[in-house]
């Protein structure tokens, strides 16, 4: 009998000596056949994978497919014996990490959880992270057969985060947010006095790799194109230039790596704390007001849910953190609009 277990969880153990035979669960269906290899045996290198294809040495109901046949609920996979790499050691899920996670959920269906992401955690494992959230929240959730992540936020921003149930609810997702029907609003806090009740900043931004694996933005003609609407909520003037500030809204048009923070930096308006693109004078001053993280929170989300015409209009509340340092910075007004 096949293994009816499809899910992509774990990966098939070294010492496989026999051939693995799985039956595909209807949230896999219409998945390319080399992607769900890729997943299902992690540390096998893609040109082996691709090779077993070629070869014949993967079936799917008995019969040769190519690699970007798309799979079918039912459909029964043979793998043939492979040497895989050993399993990593899953990192504990701490009581605490497990209670921040619980009371972060926003959102659940049969098709997707919304997270308000905490501070810190990287979205997934990987360069030195053992435990991402997707991770955690498999853990936390490991009657779920199918848990992915929709889209991305990075490590040191907090916010609204979309995790699929079921691969054709990521497929839905992923389509939507091709066509821009999501409406992503974000809050920063930035240095200076902030001109103008909106601003759209239409600039191309270019991603490069340094050597150290971090990734670095910067606005460049042969960029990609990005696109932020920017509203003032409330601004202040100090005498002091390092002290003035202004709450902003950004509305992504596009999702580009980074794109709000270097578009911030790019405009004169660089985020309080921002380690990569920020101004070091102005995030001392942040933190002595008691701000030890960068200012940037994903704070509202619009989507059409998978399946039918409902939209779905979701917003994370900011953290003690945040809160506590707008008050201390006298930031009140437009608590209302938040």
């Amino acid at each position: 009998m096949p293994n009816s277990d499809s899910t992509t969880k774990k990966s098939p153990q070294s010492s496989n000596s026999k051939p693995v035979l799985i039956e595909i669960r209807s949230d896999y269906a219409g998945q390319r056949l080399d992607n769900y290899l890729i997943t299902y045996l992690k540390g096998v290198p893609k040109s082996h994978i691709y090779r077993i294809i070629r070869k014949g040495e993967v079936r799917v109901n008995k019969g040769r497919k190519k690699a970007d046949y798309r799979l079918q609920a039912a459909d029964v996979i043979r793998i043939p014996p492979i040497r895989t790499a050993e399993p990593t050691k899953q990192a504990p899920l701490s009581k605490n990490l497990r209670e921040i996670l619980l009371q972060s959920i926003l959102y659940e269906d049969s098709n997707l959880l919304i997270l308000n992401k905490p501070v810190g955690l990287a979205v997934h494992g990987g360069s030195g992270i053992q435990l991402g959230l997707i991770e955690a929240m498999r853990v936390l959730r490991d009657e779920l057969h199918f848990l992915e992540l929709v889209h991305r936020l990075d490590r040191e921003t907090s916010g609204c985060l979309v995790l699929a149930k079921k691969r054709s609810a990521l497929r839905a997702l992923h389509e939507s947010m091709r066509e821009n029907q999501w409406q992503k609003r974000y809050l920063c806090l930035v240095q200076g006095e902030f001109r103008g009740a909106k601003r759209l900043i239409d600039r191309p931004l270019l991603k490069n790799v340094v050597a150290s694996g971090e990734r670095i933005v910067r606005v460049h003609p042969s960029g990609k194109p990005a696109r932020t609407k920017f509203a003032a909520i409330t601004t202040t003037k100090k005498g002091n230039p390092e002290e003035a500030w202004s709450l902003l809204q950004a509305d992504l048009l596009t999702g580009r790596t980074h794109q709000i923070r270097v578009h911030c930096q790019s405009i004169g308006h660089p985020i309080a704390c921002d380690e990569r693109y920020g101004d070091k004078a102005f995030s001392r001053w942040a933190r002595g007001q008691g701000l030890h993280r960068m200012f940037l929170h994903a704070h509202r989300l619009r989507l059409r849910l998978p399946g039918n015409d409902q939209r779905l209009d979701i917003t994370a509340p900011l953290d003690n953190e945040l809160l506590k340092f707008m008050t201390n910075i006298g930031c009140n007004s437009g608590f209302n609009k938040l």
